[in-house]
């Protein structure tokens, strides 16, 4: 009867946090590349729980917000100008970011699911390694397993 109890003490525990896991978003992946000669374009893709409601997403450096899609939070002054923060179909949010200095910057994307934990990720974007935004440089940062598989499919027919 003891070890009964353990196991459904178990079971419920297991439950719980797989439930608290599944249903919680995550920041999936930063990729980045640079639109014109100073400006930086970065996709933050995120995973949501089915049938979710739209989430917030925003753009910081350390303290300062340089934007959000959440109506209620106000962007640090010096960059209303020089970023832009959309959320794009296919759990896509991307932000626009003028003169981007010399140099290595921090990048952190949050996605807020209404009163739920933010979810983050951030990236170092060193502005002289930067590639241009193309399908390749593109393909390049998110897909490299991909890549290399179709690469590598002519060798072994």
């Amino acid at each position: 009867m003891h070890q009964r109890r353990n196991l459904g003490r178990m079971f419920l525990l297991i439950t719980v946090l797989l439930f608290g896991f599944a249903s919680a978003q995550k920041v999936v992946q930063l990729s980045y590349c640079s639109v014109a000669e100073n400006n930086l374009r970065i996709d933050c893709k995120y995973a949501l729980p089915a049938e979710s409601p739209e989430p917030f997403c925003k753009y910081t450096q350390g303290e300062r917000l340089l934007d959000t899609t959440n109506p209620d939070e106000e962007q640090h002054a010096p960059y209303k100008n020089r970023a832009k923060a959309r959320i794009f179909p296919g759990n896509i949010c991307r932000l626009l970011f003028k003169n981007l200095p010399k140099g290595k910057s921090n990048f952190t994307c949050n996605i807020r699911l209404g009163d739920s934990a933010t979810a983050t990720k951030t990236s170092v974007v060193d502005k002289k390694l930067l590639l241009p935004c193309s399908a390749w440089s593109v393909l390049l940062q998110s897909c490299s397993g991909l890549l290399l598989t179709l690469m590598t499919l002519p060798t072994l027919l």
